[in-house]
């Protein structure tokens, strides 16, 4: 897939209903091997920024997740590869915190909704939904390096 498209298949996911780390990581599940059932439980409690608590933004934790999928260590005593899948992780976080001044969820919402548009779930299509395009975006972009 190409950018467009990996973007165009996280919002798609995410107007249809998935949590924000759901559209994330299924967006890139497939490329590599990761079962889309497995993919969507793994991530369906990192919404709302890890369970509505507000917090890291889950779009950019499904992005965590990603880089894990790419980069991350499987053998517990490769410190070289675990260091090197963190340092991709900062930087994915400083890219958001850049476009948006932050990736904490609720400092997100206070940014860009009000709260009567929080409390009507209008803050997805006014924030949630650019955020989401803009991490398949960048992932997109960290991978393809």
């Amino acid at each position: 897939m190409n950018k467009q498209e990996t973007i165009d298949k996280a919002v798609a996911l995410f107007d249809e209903g998935y949590a924000c780390s759901q559209a994330i990581l299924l967006s890139f599940a497939e490329r590599y091997n990761l079962d889309e059932n497995t993919a969507k439980l793994i991530s369906s409690t990192f919404g709302g920024g890890m369970g509505r608590l507000r917090q890291k933004c889950g779009a950019v934790t499904g992005g965590f997740m990603v880089l894990g999928l790419a980069y991350g260590n499987s053998n517990p005593k490769d410190m070289e590869t675990k260091l090197a899948a963190y340092k991709k992780v900062r930087e994915l976080n400083g890219l958001v915190e850049e476009i948006h001044g932050t990736s904490n969820c609720s400092e997100l919402l206070i940014k860009h909704a009000t709260e009567a548009e929080v409390a009507d779930r209008k803050h997805h299509k006014i924030i949630c939904r650019k955020v989401v395009g803009d991490v398949a975006g960048l992932l997109h972009d960290m991978l393809e390096k």
